[in-house]
């Protein structure tokens, strides 16, 4: 089976995707599917900082350690990645914006497309929020990255 080249991208890098890269990396490696994960933001606010203590916290409750350092999303990232999955519609609309061309442009989407059965339209940023926000963010995650997995399953079978 091939290696699925896959990042998250929100805002800061700092919350949703390094969860994201952490939750889907664990959960896809139980499936036995192979894939790379990486995180980015699309601002450099954070860069070279760990995840949120709040994040790195209820994570390590659920069973996961995000250990990634915070990153600005580059150019490259468009073709050294197979998928490009951000986390609301400002950081997608901000990629589609990045990118310079067509095939670029159909690696981005959004996880809200793994989340919808919850009724949510994004993967709300916690930053500003209390407990409960990173909680929600976590049991999104959880349930998105079952869903991508399962479609990216479902993909290489049909192939």
């Amino acid at each position: 089976m091939e290696t699925k080249r896959i990042l998250f991208v929100c805002l800061g890098n700092i919350c949703r995707s390094p969860a994201a890269e952490t939750i889907f990396g664990k959960l896809a490696s139980e499936s036995g599917l192979t894939v790379k994960v990486d995180s980015a933001g699309t601002s450099g606010w954070h860069e070279g900082e760990k995840a949120d203590p709040r994040m790195r916290h209820f994570a390590k409750e659920r069973g996961y350690n995000i250990t990634s350092i915070a990153r600005k999303f580059r150019p490259t990232d468009f073709d050294d990645f197979d998928m490009i999955i951000a986390m609301d519609d400002s950081n997608y609309e901000h990629l589609i914006n990045l990118a310079n061309n067509s095939g670029h442009k159909n690696k981005v989407s959004r996880m809200a497309e793994y989340i919808r059965e919850k009724g949510f339209n994004e993967i709300p940023d916690p930053y500003y929020g209390g407990d409960e926000g990173f909680t929600l963010v976590i049991d999104l995650l959880e349930y998105g990255s079952k869903k991508l997995i399962a479609d990216l399953k479902k993909k290489t079978n049909d192939k």
